[in-house]
């Protein structure tokens, strides 16, 4: 564990992230630190690329023990990109709407799952996943989930709820177009379709769904998972396969671990998000940086599942 003369934390917060039970979160987190003696450096960022910046110099700094990011999910990647390469330990305190990375590593939404985290001194290395030269924690989706992160970041304005994702899955349900993707794995063309791909680090993806049911965060893998679908019947159908965890077992389903990823389109448009932002266009290379960065983690957590999830967007 951390000792108070061990060095300062650099406390890195993104103002416009979360709710106010996040921001309270956030505040009772530095005020246990503060009552324990720590030296907190708190830093509020002005954009994701001042979050990368702020976590680099705590990095490079010696008098700094540790970085702990609150945000969201490109808040907590931006952070991760600017320790990446470094032993340093980063604390994620789960601000966002979705937080992906966090909930899979079992944070909770109150403060004694970070003080389990900060006093159990475990520490975990994770993965990175690099798409065209950009860091990514969690998962990259290209097709229908790029289409509804591109809308809702549209009309984004401040802090956003799971029910600003409603209208742009629903728009999207019906609108949308499948592209056709050709994707490589390690150097062998797997796939030539229409469909939906996914590629990623973790195993639950948005409200907990198990898309990359494998993947494990610290294994130096990606996990690839390509949905073949050309239509909203089709798409249903895998829905409930997913939801279910059988998913993997379709014919349509082509479920692969790698460590390289080629994806390219003949389509117009495809839209991508990484970690539930808009992602980099098509043809693109991705690949895996094992344990790249250590992260503190709950002992004896496990990811949160879509009941707890659930539980937690209704609180």
């Amino acid at each position: 564990m951390i000792q108070p003369g061990d060095g300062y934390i650099q406390y890195i917060v993104n103002p416009k992230s979360g709710s106010s039970s996040n921001k309270l979160l956030v505040a009772e987190f530095k005020d246990y630190l503060l009552r324990a003696g720590y030296e907190v450096r708190t830093h509020f960022t002005e954009s994701l690329i001042h979050a990368c910046e702020l976590a680099t110099t705590g990095c490079r700094d010696r008098d700094c023990a540790l970085v702990a990011a609150a945000g969201g999910d490109g808040t907590i990647r931006e952070a991760v990109h600017g320790l990446a390469g470094s032993a340093k330990p980063l604390l994620i305190i789960p601000s966002g709407t979705e937080n992906l990375l966090a909930n899979e590593l079992g944070f909770g939404l109150k403060t004694d799952s970070l003080i389990r985290a900060f006093e159990g001194d475990c520490i975990h290395p994770l993965d990175l996943g690099r798409i065209n030269g950009r860091h990514f924690t969690s998962i990259a989706g290209f097709g229908f989930d790029g289409t509804v992160v591109r809308i809702v970041t549209e009309n984004r304005k401040g802090h956003i709820s799971h029910l600003d994702y409603f209208w742009p899955i629903w728009q999207t349900f019906w609108g949308h177009r499948f592209p056709r993707f050709q994707v490589s794995i390690d150097g062998k063309e797997e796939f030539d379709g229409h469909g939906m791909v996914f590629v990623g680090n973790i195993s639950r993806y948005a409200i907990g769904l198990q898309i990359l049911h494998d993947a494990q965060y610290g294994d130096g893998l990606l996990d690839v998972c390509i949905y073949r679908c050309r239509g909203k019947v089709h798409l249903m159908k895998h829905t409930v396969m997913t939801l279910l965890k059988r998913h993997s077992k379709r014919t349509d389903v082509l479920y692969r671990q790698c460590r390289k990823v080629s994806i390219a389109s003949n389509s117009p448009v495809v839209n991508t998000e990484i970690d539930g932002d808009p992602g980099p266009r098509l043809p693109v290379q991705i690949d895996v940086i094992p344990h790249a960065v250590n992260v503190l983690v709950p002992p004896g957590a496990k990811p949160a599942g879509i009941r707890t999830r659930m539980m937690r967007i209704l609180d």
